[in-house]
């Protein structure tokens, strides 16, 4: 414990000097004065729920010698019925607050960055500030309904810094956007864990495409920390100064930070759908022998299944869940709840005589012109979700198990 209790020795000391560049702009003796505020940004971790990386606000009050880490966005996995709020997007989150010597050293173990950006807000400004968090702590304040776009830590964090400063965040930023989505923020940051990455590229509907704000854009943690240095507040002379007062790097990353656009993976998605398509429609041609019957049979039942569950898990989150974001999915034209009906005919399809009927053929028919239709859709406004990655893999799969399925009927009409 040397080193951490080393490095939060270290930040403090750091952080005092932020804190003689905030006195500096306003006026000795007002109410608030003995305290200091600073935005507290750590960087994407490597465990799954820290990939949108975390901010705190951190108030120092000379008078009392404490520093105190106030976090939003903290959660508890044994929370009662937590895994079934969490499914239904029904989650409970809180705020809690800890000493800095006690909260910022976890973050330096687990090899993430942190940066603590001292904030030049008046001394009312940081006494309402406390107050308010102080107030969201009360154990009858300190749940709130958590949505990991619109009320996160991030913009809990933003919300709470705004309304002290009376929106003077929200006024710089307003109006502003480079065209980021939340698809385009969650993808690029969960990029690094693929399974992640697929999950929630397959799970976010239109929703997450639409043009983002960079007031909204604030739901990352890190463009917080970015957006914050572009604030220009005024001193207590009238003098226009910058909101962040001093910056300071506590602690750099000890492994690759995300890119700043996601990765262009579409050939990817393509190949993938082109190698998998065409290996059914190769085992389909060999269906005489053993081995490629068994090996087609299985295959196009694994697809099946993968993509009937898949969409029956699309269409229970727009139906039966608050998960905004995963409504109206156009995935579900891909994945599509009607393959599991073809499941048993596929898996028979091992058996040497087996022939498909007349449902079977129209089944798998249907199902990828409607897949066909996913691109078609294309051509219209109405329909923006980014999913051409997830068309691009799944059309060429689905138009290979109908064209074999129909090759395979041709035995019947030869009897």
């Amino acid at each position: 414990m040397r080193l951490p209790r080393a490095f939060a020795l270290a930040a403090l000391l750091l952080l005092a000097g932020g804190a003689r560049a905030q006195d500096a702009a306003w006026k000795a003796g007002q109410p608030g004065a003995s305290l200091s505020v600073s935005l507290v940004t750590v960087g994407p971790g490597q465990i799954y729920w820290e990939r949108f990386g975390h901010n705190a606000i951190l108030i120092e009050d000379r008078d009392t010698g404490t520093s105190t880490v106030y976090n939003y966005g903290i959660f508890d996995f044994e929370q009662e019925g937590f895994l079934l709020n969490f499914l239904r997007g029904y989650m409970t989150y809180q705020i809690a607050a800890w000493p800095a010597a006690k909260d910022l050293p976890q973050y330096l173990q687990e090899g993430r960055s942190i940066v603590a950006q001292a904030l030049n807000m008046s001394p009312p400004q940081r006494l309402e500030l406390k107050r308010f968090l102080d107030e969201n702590l009360r154990p009858e304040n300190a749940q709130y309904r958590y949505d990991y776009f619109e009320n996160n830590c991030s913009t809990k964090v933003r919300d709470a810094l705004d309304r002290a400063l009376g929106g003077a965040i929200r006024r710089t930023l307003e109006g502003r956007s480079r065209g980021y989505s939340y698809r385009m923020q969650a993808l690029r940051l969960t990029a690094p864990d693929l399974w992640l990455y697929l999950g929630i590229h397959l799970g976010l509907g239109p929703y997450a495409d639409r043009p983002l704000g960079f007031n909204e854009e604030l739901f990352v943690p890190m463009e917080l920390e970015r957006h914050v240095r572009e604030v220009r507040i005024q001193d207590d002379a009238g003098n226009d100064r910058p909101l962040v007062a001093a910056e300071r790097v506590l602690a750099e990353a000890r492994f690759p930070g995300p890119d700043e656009l996601p990765p262009k993976w579409r050939w990817r998605f393509l190949g993938v759908g082109l190698a998998l398509a065409a290996l059914l429609l190769g085992l389909a041609s060999a269906r005489r022998f053993t081995a490629p019957r068994i090996a087609f049979a299985l295959l196009a039942t694994g697809v099946a299944l993968e993509l009937g569950l898949g969409g029956l898990l699309l269409a229970a989150l727009w139906a039966f869940t608050e998960h905004r974001s995963a409504w109206a999915n156009e995935n579900l034209l891909l994945y599509n709840p009607l393959w599991l009906a073809l499941v048993p005919a596929l898996l028979a399809s091992m058996r040497r005589r087996w022939v498909p009927k007349h449902w079977h053929e129209r089944t798998t028919q249907l199902l990828a012109g409607i897949a066909g239709l996913a691109l078609f859709l294309k051509v219209f406004p109405w329909f923006g979700q980014d999913n051409l990655d997830w068309i691009a893999a799944i059309l060429p799969v689905s138009l290979a198990i109908a064209f074999a399925v129909q090759r395979m009927g041709t035995a019947r009409h030869r009897r």
